[in-house]
């Protein structure tokens, strides 16, 4: 995989670079709660600008349907890029039309311009190479270089991610191949004891990656909503806790397997329950209490691990070597369920080995609760990214550097 610094080596002035960017980043009310993916890509495109390139920055945005919404707009995207710069930024307000090539053909060296969402566009994301092709085609046009830096796309097989990069020379940038780097850390050259806490909400999105870490990790912390189903297939009440019967049987297999293969697989032994789901805008206090995680009342819904379990927890994180850590342990959102997550993180801070949070959701509460990012080994911009990486598939996205 030929990097950004090789491409700079070579020259890029004058040249039309097109970036690959990751700029999904949470709105509310068409602000943005979380920069990080934006920040994330910064060095990229400022090495490339101050190198005398012509910058075009494309990303998703959301889950439009392959039409143009206000509501899905990089249009805010661009304005935080372009404060992160210090500098002007152009805004395209299409993806390949008049409006994308008269941007790009008003940029002179050193500057930067975005196009708007690329999922605006059906061929972005569509299932047929055909049509899929005809929109990376449309796009080549409008650079002379590809830097593929968007990690949080490139598990899809979509053409600004897959059928560009064939299209025109192409290049890792800055974050992409930090990403690739860390994640082999996990992988190919992992010192031990491993630790991987893994949560959020549903354990159908973490089934792959459980059954590859069972033959690599030390121990696996279970927590979030996913949990619960794990909790079901020991014989516990769960109540009104999220929960993925159909998942039972899997889940019984990997905790056999993981007593077979000396994994260590930890579960809550309490947990914070309360009669309602609380309300993630007031985030008024609610009425909650603290249970053993084989005593929840069938009329209660687990939200957090409890602080015996926070405790556990910390405990096995101590000693690690190596640390993932994906998907938050209850509902961070809310001050009244968020210790759970807050006690990951906080061991993760205090931990001598190489942490590693992977994206999403975990990425979001370790800003949202407050920690200083550069506290941990490394932040993943792609959770399911890092979980695809994990689970042993090829990306498309990287194969396409790759080759």
């Amino acid at each position: 995989m030929k990097t950004i610094d090789e491409l700079l080596a070579d020259g890029v002035s004058g040249k039309r670079v097109f970036v690959r960017a990751d700029l999904n980043v949470p709105l509310a009310d068409g602000t943005i709660t979380d920069d990080g993916r934006i920040r994330a890509v910064l060095p990229t495109v400022k090495a490339l600008a101050d190198a005398g390139a012509k910058v075009i920055v494309a990303s998703h945005l959301g889950r439009p349907k392959g039409a143009p919404d206000p509501a899905f707009s990089l249009l805010p995207a661009a304005e935080r890029l372009g404060e992160l710069l210090g500098a002007p930024v152009a805004f395209a307000q299409d993806t390949v039309g008049p409006a994308a090539h008269d941007a790009v053909d008003g940029l002179e060296p050193g500057q930067v311009a975005v196009i708007e969402n690329l999922r605006f566009n059906p061929g972005e994301t569509a299932k047929d190479d055909t049509e899929r092709g005809e929109f990376a085609d449309r796009l080549a046009a409008l650079a002379d270089v590809y830097v593929g830096d968007g990690f949080g796309a490139v598990h899809r097989k979509h053409a600004s991610v897959y059928d560009l990069p064939k299209r025109l020379p192409h290049y890792a940038g800055y974050l992409i191949a930090t990403e690739v780097g860390v994640l082999r850390k996990l992988t190919d050259d992992v010192k031990r004891p491993y630790v991987v806490a893994l949560g959020g909400a549903k354990v159908s999105d973490k089934l792959a990656v459980i059954d590859q870490l069972l033959g690599k990790a030390d121990r696996l912390l279970i927590g979030g909503g996913m949990a619960y189903t794990f909790l079901k297939a020991k014989g516990y009440e769960v109540g009104i806790s999220l929960l993925q019967e159909d998942q039972v049987p899997v889940v019984t297999e990997y905790m056999q397997r993981a007593e077979k293969n000396g994994v260590e697989l930890l579960l809550p032994v309490d947990v914070v329950v309360a009669g309602e789901f609380p309300d993630l805008k007031a985030k008024a206090p609610t009425e909650h209490t603290v249970v053993d995680a084989d005593k929840i009342p069938a009329d209660q819904e687990g939200l957090d691990i409890g602080p015996k379990t926070r405790e556990l927890y910390a405990s096995k994180l101590t000693d690690a070597e190596t640390v993932f850590w994906n998907g938050p342990m209850g509902v961070f959102e809310h001050p009244d369920y968020a210790e759970g997550t807050k006690a990951v993180a906080q061991a993760l801070v205090d931990s001598d080995g190489f942490t590693v949070v992977g994206g999403g959701d975990s990425a979001a509460a370790v800003r949202t609760l407050g920690f200083d990012e550069n506290a941990f080994g490394h932040i993943s911009t792609g959770g399911g990214a890092s979980l695809e990486y994990l689970e042993g598939k090829t990306l498309p996205g990287l194969a396409a550097l790759e080759d």
